[in-house]
């Protein structure tokens, strides 16, 4: 299984780093960045699963950047942990008003952060599961099963649904055939290489018609990736 991302967004470096290490060694991925554009830049490209936020980032707050964050459609969804030295309830109430999904006092233990970090993925994971995704008029409906193109459904078999579901769910991010065995078909069943490359070929062939095959890129080396970006390496 592929492990969460996180990106840590704090300009003092000691401050990044002990969140680093804790992170790593509770299995995560760890993103940092040290100001509000940064860390911008790297929600864009690099889609983490959750970020923790500082309050207070010279230039742009902390504050400031999750209510950008929250309502520019491409990053709405992102889940926002603050964390901050600010502990009046008035602060609290904004964080959480502009859209944080929890909030955190400094000093904090690690393990509280890391417990409350599992407990917002949790709760964002739930949502996630029920909530249609459109990219660009391809709509995957999770709860009915359905997908279509510009309101046309698509016909494909189960096997192509669970791959553009997991494509659509992790957008701009290059997985290696292994990561798409384990998290489409599940670690303990034996499936060859050669295998996925059959359902994706069958995958982009049920969306050509409609226009959305060039969204399922090869990464040459690497394996695959679903992009809405021209790719530079198919």
């Amino acid at each position: 299984m592929s492990r969460n991302r996180i990106l840590i967004v704090d300009d003092e470096p000691a401050i990044r780093e002990m969140v680093a290490v804790a992170l790593e060694l509770a299995d995560f991925d760890v993103l940092e960045a040290e100001n509000a554009q940064r860390a911008h830049e790297r929600i864009v490209d690099e889609r983490p699963d959750l970020v923790l936020l500082d309050w207070m980032l010279p230039s742009v707050s902390g504050i400031e950047l999750a209510r950008r964050l929250k309502r520019e459609d491409a990053t709405a969804e992102v889940p926002i942990i603050m964390l901050t030295a600010k502990s009046e309830e008035d602060n609290k109430i904004q964080g959480l008003d502009v859209g944080a999904d929890d909030y955190i006092t400094k000093p904090f233990s690690t393990r509280e952060l890391i417990s409350r970090i599992k407990a917002v993925l949790r709760r964002s994971s739930v949502v996630a599961a029920e909530k249609a995704i459109d990219v660009e008029g391809l709509c995957l409906d999770p709860v009915s099963h359905r997908i279509s193109a510009h309101g046309e459904p698509v016909d494909m078999g189960p096997t192509e649904y669970r791959l553009l579901e997991f494509f659509m769910s992790h957008q701009e991010r290059a997985y290696s055939r292994t990561q798409l065995l384990d998290q489409v078909w599940g670690a303990n069943v034996y499936v060859e290489d050669r295998t996925i490359d059959v359902h994706i070929r069958r995958l982009r062939k049920a969306l050509a018609p409609h226009g959305f095959d060039g969204f399922i890129q090869t990464v040459r080396g690497t394996g695959y990736r679903f992009s809405v970006k021209t790719s530079q390496a198919s």
